[in-house]
């Protein structure tokens, strides 16, 4: 082989290695465990990934076709690279503060039989693979449309699926799907149809039938491109990437994404482990994308009482409010929410009012937004305002002259490329007027965390408020709650809004639909899900209901993560997570077996000490005792059916 120098796409400037066209490459990850081979197969490009001798995907297709190019078949190698990555960042908002990413680097150079040439960025790390593609300009065009992106992820017979299926667009409550709150199938043989049969949602876990696991996602997506998602799976195991339907964003905006050159796609993520452990711990959806702008301002995160989630739109009035107001002092809470229909209920000259009480109270206010321009029916007000920059801009300098601190946006159906321009609209222009934004309704967060400071979650699950709205959703919800930590929690911050206490789902407790689950349940997905700002479902009656331990526990449970450790579970039957916020442990578990569950924890960074215990009586009621860890950090604990519990250190 022979070195020359090659510009790549004004990104690199690197020596490669002419490659033989019989060549393959190989780059392993810095433990030497993960690793992953690409070859040229009759002039396609395929790639392939082992972990420790263990096959986790075969030959899956590499390569994309613009309107200027095809990078789909008749390729050549033209040139490799290797390279090092190892670097230390701090990072609120996601499960470690303190993140050390160290990968070795695969840098790839194709072309096709017209000598266009595309390259191919790869880093693997100890358990995860992310790689993108990279664009030159050709000629004098500077820009071109990807028309379609030949990915793919082929699993190995035998393997099976843990999916949330994509919804059709402009379907659902007032057209606003699809908002990736479909429910999950799970241990599903791969190639089996969607619901839809417009495939999947990201993320995607996969279980390998020689017990590995793969979570399959991608990152790094902002105005730049479109979201992607996961076709149909095919019955040899392949899942390719998708792009938006059509019918998305009410018809609007093209499914294809648009790409000035040189340009980079976002990176296609794959987590891969022989347990579930580094699915459940892995950061590399901040790993390998950086901020896009500098914070305006010192962030504050913390909890959020939120009237409309137990008492609803008959909610959205003055003195309501004002008993939420009082309930987040007595909590001890930053924030309360104030959803949808504030404007016409209460409005706007009230609002001031209002905003100052809450002051007074030392709790700070997040305001409820419709995003709507064109793209649903939502009716919920306010409307209308933040989808046109000039009247955003004029509201969020209201929300500024009231001391506003964040804002929750509803109702964004859709990953087309203009979409995502509009997320990044929203938070880039709230940043200016210090606001944090949070989605609801919305697509999965791509990481956002780094990309964005006042970003501090989205929702993308069947989350709360479908708890209120039928009792499938609590039958289920055990089930549910332990699939997230595995799967939509694993990749991005989750805008749930836990802890529901009450047993009827309604004002005054005593109708609506019921809680199957018990209330160290409850307690433990303050802890089980992840979100910087967390707007708990208390209610005002929790405080005379409850045993004081019960609300002294939500009164001190923190938002914010220094460290997160998987201990056990297997994703729709138990989870139990460790979590450390400064010097205080935190481990928490749930159960959904259907049947009381023991488990024997290996909880080492507790060994020998004595911890504050939130479990749950026979009839699913809180208690609280001490505990001893011994000396060797093992503990044998039981969950109640659809019980859970909180260790405190």
């Amino acid at each position: 082989m022979k070195n020359f120098l090659l510009v790549l796409s004004g990104f690199f400037f690197l020596s490669f290695s002419v490659l033989a066209q019989n060549d393959s490459r190989k780059v392993s990850g810095p433990d030497g465990q993960l690793d992953l081979q690409v070859r040229l197969v009759d002039g396609q490009a395929f790639y392939s990934v082992r972990y420790k001798g263990a096959v986790m995907l075969e030959d899956s297709p590499l390569g994309l076709v613009s309107s200027v190019s095809d990078f789909s078949s008749d390729l050549q190698w033209k040139g490799s690279r290797e390279d090092h990555i190892s670097k230390h960042y701090q990072q609120d908002r996601i499960k470690h503060s303190k993140v050390h990413y160290e990968a070795n680097v695969l840098l790839l150079s194709l072309a096709n039989a017209q000598g266009q040439v595309l390259e191919i960025e790869f880093q693997v790390s100890n358990n995860d693979v992310a790689f993108r593609y990279h664009l030159p300009a050709v000629g004098e065009t500077a820009t071109c449309i990807v028309k379609q992106e030949i990915t793919g992820f082929r699993f190995p017979k035998g393997s099976t699926t843990f999916l949330s299926p994509q919804s059709p667009p402009m379907v659902g409550w007032m057209r606003t799907k699809p908002s990736y709150e479909e429910p999950y199938v799970t241990d599903e043989p791969i190639g089996s149809p969607s619901r839809y049969g417009v495939g999947y949602t990201f993320p995607g876990l996969f279980k390998t039938p020689n017990e590995g696991w793969v979570l399959v996602s991608e990152t790094g997506v902002d105005a730049s491109y479109c979201g992607s998602r996961l076709s149909e799976g095919s019955p040899d195991g392949l899942y390719s990437i998708a792009y938006p339907q059509t019918g998305e964003n009410n018809g609007h905006g093209s499914a294809e994404p648009a790409l000035a050159l040189p340009g980079a796609t976002p990176w296609r993520t794959l987590t891969v482990g022989s347990s579930l452990k580094p699915i459940v711990e892995t950061t590399i959806y901040t790993d390998v994308v950086a901020p896009r702008y500098e914070a305006s301002q010192e962030y504050r995160f913390g909890r959020s009482t939120w009237s409309w989630i137990m008492w609803q739109d008959a909610s959205m009035n003055y003195d309501d409010q004002v008993r939420y107001i009082d309930l987040a002092a007595e909590m001890g809470y930053e924030y309360i929410l104030i959803d949808a229909l504030w404007d016409t209920e209460i409005g706007y000259d009230r609002m001031a009012t209002l905003i100052a009480y809450a002051q007074s109270k030392n709790v700070d206010v997040f305001l409820w937004y419709n995003s709507n321009g064109h793209w649903n029916d939502a009716p919920q007000g306010p409307r209308h305002k933040l989808h046109n920059p000039i009247v955003r801009k004029k509201e969020m300098a209201w929300m500024q002259s009231q001391g506003v601190k964040g804002i929750k946006v509803d109702f964004l159906g859709g990953d087309k490329q203009v979409t995502m321009q509009l997320y990044e609209a929203i938070l880039s222009d709230a940043n200016d007027y210090g606001l944090m934004v949070n989605f609801h309704g919305c697509t999965l967060p791509r990481g956002w965390e780094r990309m964005y400071p006042n970003y501090i979650g989205s929702e993308a699950v069947l989350a709360s408020e479908n708890l209120i709205f039928g009792q499938h959703a609590n039958d289920q919800e055990a089930y549910n709650a332990c699939l997230h930590p595995f799967i939509r929690n694993a990749v991005g911050s989750m805008e749930f809004g836990p802890v529901l206490l009450n047993r009827r789902h309604n004002r005054s407790n005593d109708g609506g639909t019921t809680r199957r689950t018990t209330d160290a349940f409850q307690l433990s997905t303050a802890i089980l899900f992840q979100n910087a700002v967390q707007f708990f479902a208390l209610a005002p009656n929790n405080l005379q209901e409850f045993p004081a331990f019960v609300i002294d526990f939500m009164k001190e449970v923190p938002t914010t993560w220094d460290e997160t450790v998987f201990i056990d579970g297997y994703p729709g039957r138990y989870v139990v997570l460790a979590r450390r916020h400064g010097e205080q442990w935190y481990i928490a578990g749930a159960n959904a077996t259907g049947k009381a569950l023991t488990l024997d924890l290996e909880l080492p960074m507790l060994a020998g000490t004595q911890l504050t215990a939130y479990t749950d009586t026979p009839e699913g009621q809180a208690r609280m005792s001490t505990l001893k860890i011994n000396r060797k950090g093992k503990l044998s604990l039981a969950m109640e059916a659809e019980g859970g519990f909180v260790l405190v250190r």
